[in-house]
């Protein structure tokens, strides 16, 4: 149940960046409010999920697979190139995610 409860945080968190990029500096009503939304969503369901896995991992996942998640929409719906430095960093992020896991960090 953590791990899903973490997954619906990223989900959100990742909407809420998205949502940040349309807002155009927080000048459009709509993408700013579902950025807000997105982000007390995610916080919400973060928190959720500290109560049944490590703060270290939990934090560690959500930050590292949001980032790459967000790195990733980037370059696939947005325009930003990929090179090899970005793709090396998003490689970095995960393995650091399943290291961290594979440590015990539960």
């Amino acid at each position: 149940m953590g791990y899903l409860l973490l997954a619906g945080a990223i989900a959100a968190e990742v909407a809420g960046t998205t949502a940040m990029k349309y807002s155009e500096g927080f000048s459009r009503l709509v993408p700013s409010l579902l950025t807000a939304l997105a982000y007390v969503l995610s916080f919400a369901l973060l928190a959720q999920t500290l109560k049944i896995l490590a703060m270290g991992t939990a934090y560690a996942i959500w930050a590292g697979v949001g980032t790459a998640a967000i790195a990733a929409i980037g370059v696939a719906f947005m325009g930003e190139g990929m090179t090899l430095t970005k793709a090396a960093g998003i490689a970095l992020i995960i393995l650091g995610v399943v290291v961290l896991n594979l440590g015990g960090a539960h």
